[in-house]
């Protein structure tokens, strides 16, 4: 990782009636700070304003008028960077406010110079914090949001990572009681399904914003990571693949890259067990992962999701994303193609791992 954009929620930087968590920015502060000792360079994109405003000007849901919403921001903008600073300068570290809108990405002009002004910074070693110019663009604040924001600035700055901290965990499956997606490889309608708008009287968008955001980046080739910053593991984490939330991989990646990440970030969701001749086709070879050569299928998993491949010994030596659901699996092991066929007239992709979406894993994937 060479440069991230971390855009911040407003519910992780809010404290309540217009009040600043500090503590919260300090524990941030500390970590981009050792970020930047490793060579990261970070971006900002810092919720937060309207939120602050309204608390002061004593407002309990967001005013529907636009002029008390401009006023809101332009309140909320000033404590929003005290605090930034005060926590920024604790660990040595200065800030600078670029408020932008999306016109500034929209004319090639604009936007070239928005990403010279955000090359300027970072290579004074200045800490950007990039907020929408919600004081002056009544678009942005009725139908904006951070998030796109923060899609839109990490394709135009070319960062490798998106890291959107809010007080949601990551895409759950469903919104009352689901279960946490942890790996997203390719952004489908039922991936797009899953996300739902927010109930917070302070902001906008929800899950269905980061997605989009998500679409936006990964089409750039930058991966995202969404999760929690309401207790803000060490932002290092994040790239160990240790935290807790959802990673979409990145789009348009050469093979070598794209695998990288699947090797990297997923936990599986199940295992396969394969026999010695499937184990050398797809370590010796480079091939796919075929029917024939499972002997076993654990866990319950559908189409898409990452799986773990081990020998029969209990090796583990490479996962990948599945073309057949558990069931579907437990019903062709063993097979070969024509038989396959037969179960599944018309189906054409008969791989049950293709080697494009298969990895090697050269340490057992941890839980």
């Amino acid at each position: 990782m060479k440069k991230i954009v971390l855009k911040l929620g407003t519910g992780i930087l809010s404290a309540g009636h217009g009040n600043i968590h500090q503590a919260r920015l300090q524990h941030l502060a500390r970590g981009i700070l050792q970020l930047r000792q490793e060579g990261v360079e970070v971006i900002i994109v810092s919720s937060g304003a309207v939120g602050l405003g309204m608390g002061k000007l004593g407002y309990k849901s967001r005013p529907k008028e636009m002029a008390e919403l401009r006023a809101c921001a332009s309140i909320g903008q000033c404590l929003l960077m005290n605090a930034w600073t005060e926590a920024l300068s604790e660990v040595k570290m200065i800030p600078a406010q670029v408020l932008l809108t999306r016109e500034d990405f929209n004319q090639q002009g604009r936007s070239e110079k928005v990403k010279e002004t955000l090359l300027a910074l970072l290579h004074h070693q200045v800490v950007p914090i990039v907020n929408e110019n919600d004081s002056v663009s009544d678009e942005e604040i009725k139908f904006g949001d951070n998030d796109v924001l923060s899609a839109l600035l990490a394709s135009l700055s070319e960062a490798e990572m998106l890291v959107i901290l809010s007080t949601a965990t990551g895409l759950m499956t469903h919104k009352d009681a689901g279960t946490l997606v942890p790996f997203i490889a390719e952004i489908t309608p039922s991936i797009e399904q899953m996300a739902q708008g927010t109930n917070s009287p302070t902001a906008v968008g929800g899950m269905i914003t980061k997605i989009e955001a998500a679409k936006i980046a990964t089409k750039s080739g930058c991966a995202v990571f969404i999760g929690s910053g309401e207790q803000p593991a060490n932002l290092n984490e994040i790239f160990k693949g240790k935290a807790v939330g959802t990673f979409f991989a990145p789009a348009g990646l050469n093979l070598v890259d794209r695998k990288k990440w699947l090797a990297f970030f997923p936990k599986a969701c199940g295992s396969l067990v394969v026999n010695n001749e499937a184990y050398r086709a797809v370590t010796e070879q480079g091939d796919s992962l075929l029917a024939w050569g499972l002997c076993t299928v654990e866990g319950k998993f559908k189409k898409t999701d990452v799986i773990s491949i081990s020998t029969q010994d209990g090796k583990i030596f490479a996962q990948g994303i599945t073309r057949f659901d558990s069931e579907e699996l437990l019903a062709i092991k063993g097979l070969q193609n024509e038989e396959i066929m037969a179960l599944y007239p018309g189906k054409n992709q008969l791989e049950v791992v293709h080697r494009d979406h298969l990895a090697p894993t050269f340490t057992p994937i941890s839980e």
